[in-house]
């Protein structure tokens, strides 16, 4: 996947942007939380890094220049939508790894294993580098663009106040803007998509799926792959206007 430095660009039309609000640590809103509380998992399952794609991404050095990449693309495609949109744009503070359970806290919680979040409290998004480099050697260097994508768009939903009743609503809200955030910045010509990429978003948003059988209106539910690479795909080919932002 290849990077250039121009701009993505696109209007939040009729947003009012809120200040960052004391949410639960939820990657976004969830309702009338009691106390702080780390967000549900990214994944239900921590892929192993036994299976490699062709593509050879399997250096941890890549891996960390495909996180600072994403986050780089990340903010730039977000400054440039709260421009649009005549607002001022505050970055996420930090993107911070980690490699024990407990390591990194959330309000006070500590965050478990096999975990990606984004932490309200702190304004920072978090994950377990062993679990997400398994990842990245799985599924491919895409999935590290969409993971990242992913939980900046929590914290997206923060800044613009975003607070649904339902764990599985803000979660694919969260996909469909990680989908637009790149589908518009591969139209932008800020990222380039290499043979095989797209396989790989699609491959990588249907693991982090739910069991079918997980209960649309349970806490933490985050959708089935089908629901989740339907509202990522949405926002991919559709752009932000397909994610019910207003």
């Amino acid at each position: 996947m290849a990077r250039s430095g121009r701009n993505a660009r696109g209007p939040l039309v009729g947003l009012l942007i809120a200040a960052l609000v004391s949410l639960a640590c939820a990657g976004g809103g969830l309702a009338e939380p009691e106390g702080e509380r780390p967000a549900p998992e990214v994944s239900k399952a921590s892929p192993e890094a036994n299976t490699t794609r062709a593509d050879s991404t399997t250096s941890v050095a890549e891996f960390e220049q495909d996180v600072a990449d994403a986050q780089a693309i990340a903010e730039r495609y977000w400054a440039a939508q709260f421009k649009a949109s005549a607002q001022r744009f505050q970055p996420i503070r930090r993107i911070t790894p980690y490699q024990r359970e407990g390591e990194v806290s959330c309000g006070g919680q500590p965050l478990p294993r096999n975990n990606a979040v984004y932490c309200s409290q702190g304004d920072f998004i978090a994950y377990d580098v062993a679990w997400s480099v398994g990842a990245f050697r799985q599924v491919g260097d895409a999935f590290v663009f969409y993971l990242l994508g992913h939980e900046y768009a929590h914290g997206i939903q923060v800044r613009l106040g975003i607070n649904y009743s339902f764990t599985i609503q803000q979660e694919l809200q969260a996909d469909c803007m990680a989908g637009a955030y790149l589908g518009d910045s591969v139209r932008s010509g800020a990222l380039t998509l290499a043979e095989g990429d797209l396989d790989e978003f699609r491959e990588g948003v249907a693991a982090v799926g739910d069991d079918p059988d997980q209960p649309w209106f349970a806490e933490g539910s985050h959708g089935t792959a089908e629901q989740r690479t339907d509202s990522f795909f949405r926002g991919y080919e559709r752009s932000l206007e397909a994610c019910d932002l207003g």
